[in-house]
């Protein structure tokens, strides 16, 4: 995982759009599965998309079935990623992700429980063993990033 240049950083890296916390209490409030995969795979429409000239080996996150890339930006202790994946369901699931981290500090960050906010979700057991394993490779970078 990379970490972009200082220039780089004031148009790629912001505060997520307000629809994706309204899509995580969308998932949250769902009654079944079908209604949760929906709002996931619509969740990662609003995703800051990552370049074409940026999805670069190196932000590649290793244990992704799909590809998935994710930069890291630190500002005034708080830590703000850019994470996109070419796949509409991982785009959802970073996106899950991002709301749970993005402008965190570092001791928040190495503090979250992703089987504890899956539960929270009612997401927990609904993923495919692979998505699973890409979903905990991909918060693992983030938390790794966020020293």
């Amino acid at each position: 995982m990379s970490n972009l240049s200082v220039q780089d950083c004031d148009s790629l890296f912001n505060e997520l759009p307000q629809e994706i916390s309204q899509g995580v209490s969308l998932i949250k409030a769902a009654n079944n599965w079908q209604e949760k995969y929906r709002q996931l795979m619509l969740l990662g429409k609003y995703l800051t998309p990552v370049p074409l000239a940026l999805r670069q080996e190196s932000a590649q996150v290793k244990g992704c079935e799909s590809q998935a890339w994710l930069y890291h930006h630190q500002q005034l202790g708080q830590h703000f990623y850019l994470a996109d994946s070419e796949a509409r369901i991982v785009k959802g699931l970073i996106a899950l992700l991002l709301a749970a981290t993005q402008g965190q500090t570092t001791a928040y960050i190495h503090a979250f429980d992703l089987e504890q906010y899956f539960n929270d979700l009612g997401l927990s057991g609904q993923l495919s063993p692979s998505r699973t394993n890409g979903l905990t490779a991909l918060a693992n970078e983030i938390k790794a990033l966020a020293t």
